[in-house]
């Protein structure tokens, strides 16, 4: 069972909870370009962001509690670059000094609620990236990379080495990454795959699922059954 909401941080991050049901196979979680700092009975933890699906294995009733900050965000609470992150799953302690997180998770462990002291955790260390923001939203609406990098003022060598930081990897596979999500909105709203191609700007049908394949790990029809 998984829920989320907004959180209280504002700028896009969203605070969700996981109860696991031990399928086999675990949850397959779809790269999008954000960080969680996650929290679950054995620790805290970092998600860096992923270029491909993530299979999280867990047993049944296992509990979690995650920070998901919009993407390009949570380098600039966490201290580090995306990149350094990239496709990993690591402690907390690994990330920030051992004695912060060992204060940090006594704090969880006394609250009311672990999400809300994340969010008070995380409110202390810093605001929105500005320029990331701006940078995410331009990938998104599909405008080509040299528009994106005249918009930011910046060159487009600068721009990569900002996505890098930001997202933990270049503005083309943040792209990529966006196009597919997009994809599979529309795929889930019930459009024909052929139609779904035409409009996320794939060339053409066959071009979409090769996306999907190499970003999920698994056919757009099976995806979308759920596998």
């Amino acid at each position: 069972m998984y829920a989320e909401r907004p959180s209280r941080l504002g700028a896009g991050a969203i605070l969700w909870t996981g109860l696991a049901s031990g399928r086999a196979g675990g949850t397959r979680i779809l790269p999008d370009g954000c960080m969680d700092l996650i929290w679950t009975t054995t620790g805290l933890l970092v998600a860096g962001p992923d270029t491909r699906a993530y299979v999280h294995s867990s047993r049944a009733g296992d509990r979690s509690t995650g920070l998901r900050f919009a993407p390009g965000q949570g380098p600039a609470i966490l201290g580090l670059p995306a990149s350094e992150l990239r496709d990993t799953r690591v402690p907390l302690d690994a990330v920030w000094p051992a004695g912060e997180v060992r204060e940090l998770t006594e704090r969880i462990a006394e609250a009311p609620t672990p999400g809300g002291a994340l969010e008070t955790a995380v409110r202390a260390r810093g605001g929105p990236d500005a320029r990331s923001g701006r940078v995410y939203e331009l990938v998104r609406a599909g405008r080509p990379v040299a528009e994106v990098a005249a918009a930011v003022n910046y060159s487009e060598r600068q721009l990569h080495r900002h996505a890098l930081a930001a997202f933990g990897y270049g503005p083309k596979t943040l792209a990529r990454i966006l196009r597919m999500r997009r994809a599979l909105r529309l795929a889930r709203e019930g459009q024909a795959f052929g139609e779904v191609a035409a409009t996320a700007g794939y060339a053409d049908q066959a071009h979409l699922a090769r996306e999907v394949k190499a970003l999920a790990g698994i056919p757009l029809g099976t995806l979308l059954d759920g596998g």
